[in-house]
């Protein structure tokens, strides 16, 4: 269990879509196999040695073709279009010349142990740089697609608790902190000091407060947010539930669990979700679900939730920011 749900994390998925790429691959396989005996069959009259030394290299050949096709009825073609890409690049490498971009610079805003933003730190820390095919113009005019390596980084940590954990963990790592007061932050939301510190995405982490529009505003996805023309992937939020359920003013933490466990739900689960103005009305990103057991009290459902948030939050981050 515990090399599935590595599994998934390392892929960016939920179960449902992990276990129809596990089924992808069998079936992927299983119509190679049988495609390399029919065609085989045709040139040779018996498996003989020649037979069984030609068998693995064209089964090889046709293994990809037999996934990608496979791949249409399952619905995951996109998922195995950048795996076999990544697969090829591993083997043959890219003859196109990598482009070196500026790190995308993170603030996490949080307000109390900040179990999730260690998890995001330590997974970028971890996987320092990411590789991503993006469009680049060329100096005569031209464009292509090339290999891109970019750097995400947690830069800043927001805090509007003066002794939350969080900070001692930014401590730990060297990050630098930001606390802020409720009346500053509903009038101005720190957008200056955020693009000060050259912040280009936000991801709310346990953070307790309401995002003013201002704040919002500013960091809408595609806004410029300095003068060299940087822009921002817009802010992002986690929630212990699965909205539109259980969410709103008031609906956090234990909160929630306790009220989905005497609500008698038999599944809870996380929403990672774009911020608006209004309390978790945003657009959902992701969710992933777990089961609630018969006897299980909101201390163990919040359990089974911050396992979801570790597995699942890091990894959507990066999609978001590296598709």
């Amino acid at each position: 269990m515990k090399g599935i749900n590595k599994l998934q994390a390392k892929w960016g998925v939920g179960p449902a879509k992990f276990w129809l790429i596990i089924l992808t691959f069998a079936l992927g396989g299983s119509l190679s196999g049988r495609l390399c005996s029919y065609l085989l069959k045709l040139v040779f009259l018996e498996k003989n040695l020649v037979f069984w030394l030609i068998y693995p290299l064209f089964l090889t050949i046709l293994w990809p073709f037999s996934v990608i096709f496979v791949s249409f009825f399952t619905g995951q073609f996109s998922f195995f279009k950048g795996y076999l890409g990544r697969v090829g690049v591993k083997l043959f490498g890219r003859a196109s010349a990598k482009v070196e971009v500026a790190p995308i610079h993170v603030a996490i805003f949080a307000s109390g142990a900040g179990s999730n933003a260690r998890k995001i730190i330590e997974y970028f820390e971890n996987q320092a740089v990411s590789e991503f095919f993006a469009t680049t113009e060329s100096e005569t005019g031209g464009s292509s697609r090339n290999p891109v390596r970019a750097a995400i980084k947690v830069s800043l940590i927001v805090c509007n608790v003066p002794n939350a954990g969080v900070l001692d963990i930014a401590k730990e790592k060297g990050i630098p902190t930001l606390l802020i007061n409720k009346a500053e932050f509903a009038a101005t939301g720190y957008v200056e000091s955020l693009k000060n510190a050259d912040i280009h995405f936000i991801v709310l982490a346990g953070f307790l407060w309401k995002v003013p529009e201002v704040l919002v505003e500013a960091y809408q996805a595609g806004e410029k947010i300095d003068a060299a023309g940087n822009v921002s992937r817009g802010i992002i939020n986690i929630h212990p539930a699965l909205l539109p359920n259980y969410g709103g003013k008031g609906m956090y933490g234990g909160r929630v669990h306790e009220a989905v466990i005497a609500a008698g739900e038999t599944k809870s689960g996380i929403t990672i979700h774009w911020v608006d103005a209004h309390y978790d009305e945003g657009d959902i990103i992701f969710q992933a679900d777990c089961v609630i057991e018969a006897g299980d009290t909101p201390e163990i459902l919040a359990q089974k939730i911050h396992a979801l948030e570790h597995a699942h939050f890091a990894p959507t981050i990066e999609k978001i920011l590296l598709g």
